[in-house]
C-alpha cells in the first residue's frame, strides 16, 4: 500500500479515509454536499435524476434517468448548478440526484 499513499485523505472531522475529490468536497468552511443515496459530491461529477421534474420557467419535464454532466457545488449544500442542453442556468436539489 505503499503508492497508494496519496489516492486517499484522511477526515478528521469524520474519522475516514476519503478520496481526494470527495476530501476537497468536505474541506473547512464548506459543508459536504450529498446526493440521494448519501454518496459526496464534487464539482464535475455526473448525476443521473431519481424522479421526473418540472422546470420552473422552461415550460419542460426533466425524465427520471436523465444524466447532467459537469455539475458545480454552490453555496448551498442542498443544490448543485448545472447544464442541461436545453436549458441554461440550471439549479437542481441533491434529495433528486444520483451520482454516477
Amino acid at each position: 500500500m505503499a503508492g497508494d499513499d496519496d489516492s486517499y485523505v484522511y477526515d478528521e472531522a469524520t474519522g475516514e479515509w476519503l478520496p481526494p475529490g470527495e476530501a476537497a468536497a468536505t474541506a473547512p468552511g464548506r459543508a459536504a454536499v450529498r446526493d440521494a443515496s448519501g454518496n459526496v459530491l464534487a464539482d464535475g461529477d455526473s448525476v443521473t435524476l431519481i424522479k421526473d421534474l418540472k422546470v420552473k420557467g422552461a415550460g419542460q419535464t426533466l425524465k427520471q434517468g436523465t444524466v447532467i454532466r459537469s455539475i458545480r457545488l454552490t453555496d448551498d449544500p442542498e443544490e448543485i448548478d448545472c447544464r442541461h442542453e436545453t436549458i441554461k442556468g440550471l439549479v437542481l436539489r441533491t434529495e433528486f440526484v444520483r451520482k454516477r
